[in-house]
């Protein structure tokens, strides 16, 4: 019986499929009749499939922006302590460049930090953050690690202030290196200093290294104060115009060396540690 039946309905597809393709110009327009009458129904049923695409995407967009603010914030992290870095590497390259300035010197010295410069635009003066307390006095000679920068003009129980030798009221005894010249150079006001008293026939050259002499007993002998940039000899003038430029970075960096004159030499290490004893001071080995 069941064999029958598969012949009837298997007899019957074939039939179907025959009539079908003989005559498509009548079945055609029915078949695209139904299926234009099923496309809300298709379109109903991608419905949920489209929303699901749509969440996915939306989740997807939401989690990239999310990763891009966290990399975006520690970027500006990583990039803020790099900066921060960098400052403590160049703070360190200065400390090294002054302890190593130090041996230059037989005396006694401590750091100190500039905490202000004078808004005078007619004074050359700074505020360091060693005073009374730390056996600063006044007079006392300041450099850095490149030449000699000044002398203490007022102290106070925990600052001092410094007036720099480019001020127009300082006067620095110096001597030429290369054939022991002496002369004393005098600040300008600005970033030069000047030789003023100099005869023409003196024997100096651009280029040529100006040490403190010593005379006066300011500031340490033999220590860079100026090298000579410009000369000039006006017609009829008995004396050079000589121009200088300070050997110390003044403007630049923030720490200096305040020299003390007849103490005993500790130490450099409590150069590093101001409440290393004796006295919180360190000097050249």
């Amino acid at each position: 019986m069941l064999v029958v039946k598969l012949s009837v309905l298997l007899a019957l597809a074939a039939g179907l499929m025959i009539y079908d393709k003989q005559s498509s110009a009548l079945t055609d327009p029915i078949r695209d009749g139904l299926a234009l009458l099923l496309t809300p129904v298709h379109n109903l049923a991608a419905i949920p499939s489209t929303i699901n695409n749509w969440r996915v995407h939306l989740q997807s967009r939401e989690s990239l922006i999310e990763d891009n603010d966290s990399l975006r914030h520690e970027h500006l992290r990583l990039n803020a302590r790099l900066q921060k870095l960098l400052v403590l590497e160049a703070e360190n390259q200065r400390i090294r460049a002054l302890l190593d300035a130090s041996k230059q010197l037989h005396d006694a010295v401590i750091i100190a930090e500039i905490q202000a410069n004078s808004l005078d635009p007619y004074r050359k003066l700074i505020r360091v953050n060693r005073g009374r307390q730390d056996g600063i006095a006044e007079g006392q000679a300041l450099i850095d690690a490149n030449g000699v920068m000044g002398q203490v003009l007022t102290v106070t129980p925990y600052t001092a202030t410094a007036v720099l030798i480019t001020d127009e009221n300082q006067g620095v005894p110096v001597e030429i290196n290369r054939n022991g010249l002496q002369t004393v150079a005098h600040g300008t006001g600005g970033d030069r200093l000047r030789l003023p008293y100099l005869p023409e026939n003196s024997d100096i050259e651009v280029g040529d290294l100006l040490v403190s002499s010593g005379l006066g007993g300011r500031y340490p002998a033999g220590y860079p104060v100026a090298m000579v940039e410009e000369i000039r000899h006006q017609p009829g003038e008995h004396f050079l115009e000589v121009i200088a430029l300070p050997a110390a970075s003044l403007g630049h960096g923030r720490e200096v060396l305040l020299v003390r004159k007849g103490v005993p030499a500790p130490h450099t290490a409590q150069l590093l540690d101001p409440d290393a004893e004796p006295g919180r001071v360190a000097a050249a080995e």
